[in-house]
């Protein structure tokens, strides 16, 4: 008997997905309940279970966009379990361990010779199951619609789906608001100062490593408290003002960006906000982030100056109206009170800020205030709030 792997519904207004990698291989045994393959949609990506106990097939490839709803494989419920065959990775387990415990038993040395150069542009996961005999080398037709050119090295592969509606959601907003960009700058002196005094006591105390992300999480809190019309958004001709800020936190991944929402951050203390955002971004790298998980933020935090950033301008994500950007820490001179009314030079650790608003909403002067407020909030946070 067969039973057919189906496509699940994953969110209202979600038609399709891409398939992204086969946690059990073709031919591989799995257990009821148990994730087989993974799927990306335009807003996260999840894990297929298997409908029954049984030895796997598929009908598509890894890359292969698919409707929601749609046979993509099947479980032969009438076949044998193997005597070695082992568990399927746990979904609970890291994304590095569920790919080695699917590689173990394809591994042999009876493994293809695989031309590196045909794996140029793929994903190191794709590659990986292809030098290990887990995959085949994708076609130039199909869902993949690869074309390469041998005489000028070109290829071209079609969109995610996940890409391809961050482009559309990109577009939207430049066209969709009256965005403007304000800048300060902060000295992490303070905040430098008390994370390295407090990191091991904190990490003691509450189980969790203090990072930089709750300082400014916190920051936007306390500016919002003097600033609310910030963490409101426009809705038609309507403004909803939102009692809570639930913190939208920009997470790289190797799928792309997602923005998983730190809820009710201005009811949390600094442990709170550093559990809450390890979380996300754990689940974030795993690829296992829901659609609920990425809905109802109210303000954005993106920080740049982990790959280097020292200045930019942020993009809004919509319906929100305004978004924090975070950027390199730099040593640079600066001209501060020696105590007596004079002015010194001394070098300090500063960091730009800035935030886009939409000015259809937010005027100048709020914008550049909540930006102060955050700066404030930086410059003199004591030992007590933190801990």
């Amino acid at each position: 008997m067969s039973v057919d792997i189906v496509i699940p519904t994953v969110g209202e207004s979600i038609n399709e997905a891409n398939i992204g990698r086969f946690i059990v291989p073709a031919g591989g045994w799995a257990e009821q309940g148990e994730p087989v393959l993974e799927i990306e949609t335009d807003k996260a990506s999840m894990e297929v279970m298997a409908p029954e106990s049984g030895v796997v097939s598929y009908s598509v490839g890894e890359g292969d966009l698919v409707a929601i709803g749609a046979a993509v494989g099947s479980v032969d419920t009438s076949a044998e379990k193997p005597a070695d065959a082992t568990p399927a990775a746990s979904s609970d387990a890291p994304a590095e361990k569920k790919e080695a415990a699917v590689a173990t038993p394809a591994a042999s040395s009876s493994t293809p010779t695989v031309d590196e150069s045909l794996l140029k542009g793929l994903g190191p996961a794709k590659r990986k199951a292809i030098r290990e005999g887990r995959a085949s080398l994708p076609s130039t037709g199909g869902g993949h619609n690869l074309q390469e050119d041998s005489n000028t090295g070109v290829e071209r592969k079609p969109m995610s789906v996940m890409r391809k509606k961050i482009a559309e959601r990109l577009l939207h907003s430049q066209h969709s608001t009256a965005s403007l960009t304000t800048f300060n700058e902060v000295d992490m002196t303070n905040v430098l100062g008390t994370r390295g005094a407090l990191k091991a006591e904190f990490e003691k105390k509450h189980g969790i490593k203090l990072g930089f992300m709750s300082y400014f999480t916190k920051a936007v809190c306390y500016a919002v408290e003097h600033v609310p019309i910030v963490n409101a958004q426009i809705d038609g001709t309507d403004v909803i003002h939102n009692e809570n800020v639930h913190v939208s936190i920009a997470v790289s991944t190797d799928r792309g960006l997602v923005v998983p929402v730190l809820r009710n951050a201005n009811k949390l203390d600094f442990a709170g906000v550093e559990k809450g955002i390890a979380e996300m971004a754990g689940r974030a790298r795993d690829g296992k982030l829901g659609i609920e998980d990425m809905m109802g933020g109210t303000y954005t935090i993106t920080n740049g100056g982990v790959f280097g950033s020292l200045v930019s301008t942020p993009i809004l994500n919509p319906p929100q109206t305004a978004i924090l950007g975070m950027h390199k820490t730099e040593q640079r001179p600066i001209a501060v009170d020696d105590g007596s009314g004079q002015l010194k030079v001394e070098i300090r650790p500063m960091m730009y800020l800035a935030m886009t608003y939409d000015h259809r909403l937010i005027d100048g002067k709020d914008s550049v205030t909540f930006l102060v407020k955050v700066k404030e909030f930086l410059e003199n946070v004591t030992e007590d709030q933190v801990l």
